[in-house]
């Protein structure tokens, strides 16, 4: 099984309230893939964590490569797992607001807290951490 973790920025226009309109797309998408993951939008930036088959994680990243709304994809880390880590989820997702909360630190630690991989849960916690101005 394999998990690729991104990070990108959105693109120039995209508004924030449209990423409602991109959890639904890749809630069913994926559901229907049986890929499961975790995304987190903060106004400026994407991370996002995808796991599955091999070829379909694949096609659902080369997607994301071609979306206009994404712009500056970086892949921070590709790994073959045992297991999936992001349990059954379909695409956990977080809205970051303008600032970060105690309550939103408490959440995203909880939620990676149990991820085998010290790394991935450290990006998914800093990102959490990260004052934007969206």
């Amino acid at each position: 099984m394999l998990q690729i973790v991104y990070i990108s920025s959105a693109a120039p226009g995209f508004e924030s309230r449209n990423i409602d309109q991109i959890l639904a797309s890749a809630r069913k998408n994926n559901s229907a893939n049986h890929i499961t993951g975790l995304l987190f939008h903060d106004g400026v930036r994407f991370l996002q964590a995808l796991e599955g088959e091999d070829a379909l994680v694949w096609q659902t990243y080369s997607r994301i490569l071609e979306d206009p709304r994404h712009r500056a994809v970086v892949q921070l880390s590709q790994r073959q797992i045992d297991k999936r880590e992001f349990g059954s989820w379909a695409m956990a997702a977080q809205k970051v607001g303008g600032g970060n909360s105690e309550e939103l630190i408490a959440e995203v630690d909880r939620l990676v807290a149990d991820l085998p991989d010290p790394n991935i849960r450290e990006q998914f916690r800093s990102f959490a951490r990260i004052r934007r101005a969206a």
